[in-house]
C-alpha cells in the first residue's frame, strides 16, 4: 500500500514539474479536493485573478480542483517535498502534519463564527500557522468551512442515537475520539470515497457543514441531518516553504494581499452557500433535525480535560474559551 501511495506521489509530481512556465512570469500550481461549484474554490479563482493584477501578470495561479492531483494527504505530501505550490485542507487532516492545529478539532470548543473568527485572525491562529512551518508548511490563512453536524441514514436526536452507527470522519484522532466519545463507530474514508461507502452500507453516515453535505449529493443516500454543530473546523490554505523562499519580498506581498481579499470574499460566498445549502436539502426531502446541542456537549463535556497532561496544549485551550 505504502509503495503504490509512493507510486502515485511521483507520477502526480512528474505530471505537476512538466508544466512550463512564460518567460517574465510565475505560475504558482494551487491543488485541492472541492467541487468548483465550493465558495473555496470560487475565492481561490477570485485570488488567482487579484495575484495577477496585483502582479501586473507577473505572478500567475493554476488551479487543480476535485482531487485532481490527489487526496488532501496527498496534497499536503507533494508540499513538504516541493513538487506542489499551495494547497487548501481542513483542520481535521493537517493536524495529523502539524500536531498543536488538532486543538481547532476539538468538540464545541468555539461559542459560535464570531468566536471561531477572532481566534483565528488573531495571535492564536497566526501562532498555529506559524507552528506549521516546521513542517515544511507555510500557513497563509484560514477559509470558512462552517459547522460540522452529522447526516445519517436513521433519525439522530440524541447522542444514544448514535450508538451503533459507523460514521464516516477525516483521517483526524480528535475526529474519531469525537465520534467514540459520542457512541458512534468511527471510520475514515477519503472524501472521493465516501459516496460509494454510504451506498453501500461500508458507514451509515458521516458528518460535515451543509454545503458540503449538499454538493457531494450524499444527501440521496442519507436523509437525515442534525444540526448540532459539534465542531467549527476552519480550512487552511497553504503554501510549501520552497515556493515562499524563491518569492522575492515583493512577491510575498503580492501573494498575501491576494489571499487576504479571497478571505474575506470567501467567507461572505459561504454564509450565502451555507443558507442556499440548507433550504435545498429540504427542498431534496431531507428532514433537518434541530437538537438539544447541550446533550451532545455534556456527553464529551470531559474532552478537554485529557489534555491535562500536556500543559501547552491545555493553555491553549483555555486561551481560545477565555477569547472575548
Amino acid at each position: 500500500m505504502k509503495f503504490r501511495n509512493l507510486l502515485v506521489l511521483i507520477l502526480i509530481s512528474a505530471l505537476i514539474n512538466s508544466c512550463s512556465e512564460a518567460k517574465g512570469s510565475k505560475t504558482l500550481r494551487l491543488g485541492h479536493g472541492l467541487d468548483v461549484s465550493h465558495s473555496v474554490h470560487k475565492a481561490m479563482v477570485k485570488m488567482g485573478e487579484d495575484l495577477e493584477r496585483i502582479s501586473a501578470g507577473k505572478l500567475k495561479l493554476e488551479i487543480y480542483p476535485s482531487q485532481q492531483l490527489g487526496t488532501e494527504r496527498q496534497c499536503l505530501e507533494l508540499l513538504q517535498i516541493g513538487s506542489l505550490d499551495m494547497t487548501k485542507v481542513s483542520v481535521g487532516v493537517l493536524e495529523n502534519f502539524a500536531p498543536k492545529m488538532k486543538v481547532l478539532g476539538l468538540p464545541f470548543l468555539f461559542r459560535g463564527r464570531e468566536h471561531a473568527f477572532k481566534v483565528l485572525d488573531g495571535p492564536i491562529g497566526q501562532q498555529l500557522l506559524e507552528d506549521g512551518e516546521k513542517y515544511w508548511l507555510k500557513g497563509l490563512g484560514y477559509y470558512d468551512a462552517g459547522s460540522r453536524s452529522f447526516y445519517t441514514k436513521k433519525p439522530v436526536r440524541t447522542p444514544e442515537d448514535l450508538e451503533g452507527q459507523k460514521i464516516r470522519v477525516m483521517e483526524s484522532v480528535t475526529a474519531m475520539d469525537m465520534v467514540r466519545g459520542l457512541g458512534g463507530s468511527p471510520t475514515p474514508i477519503s472524501w472521493g470515497e465516501l459516496y460509494t461507502a454510504l451506498q453501500q452500507g461500508v458507514v451509515d453516515g458521516a458528518e460535515n457543514n451543509p454545503p458540503s453535505f449538499y454538493l457531494s449529493r450524499h444527501y440521496e443516500v442519507c436523509k437525515y441531518y442534525t444540526l448540532n454543530e459539534h465542531t467549527v473546523l476552519p480550512d487552511v490554505l497553504l503554501a510549501g516553504p520552497h515556493l515562499w523562499e524563491k518569492l522575492s519580498a515583493e512577491e510575498q506581498g503580492w501573494l498575501k494581499q491576494a489571499v487576504e481579499t479571497s478571505v474575506v470574499y470567501q467567507r461572505k460566498l459561504w454564509l450565502e452557500a451555507e443558507n442556499e445549502a440548507l433550504k435545498a436539502l429540504e427542498e431534496a426531502g431531507v428532514q433537518i433535525i434541530r437538537p438539544d446541542k447541550k446533550l451532545f456537549s455534556d456527553k464529551i463535556k470531559d474532552s478537554f480535560d485529557k489534555y491535562k497532561n500536556e500543559p501547552e496544549m491545555f493553555d491553549l485551550i483555555k486561551k481560545i474559551q477565555n477569547t472575548k
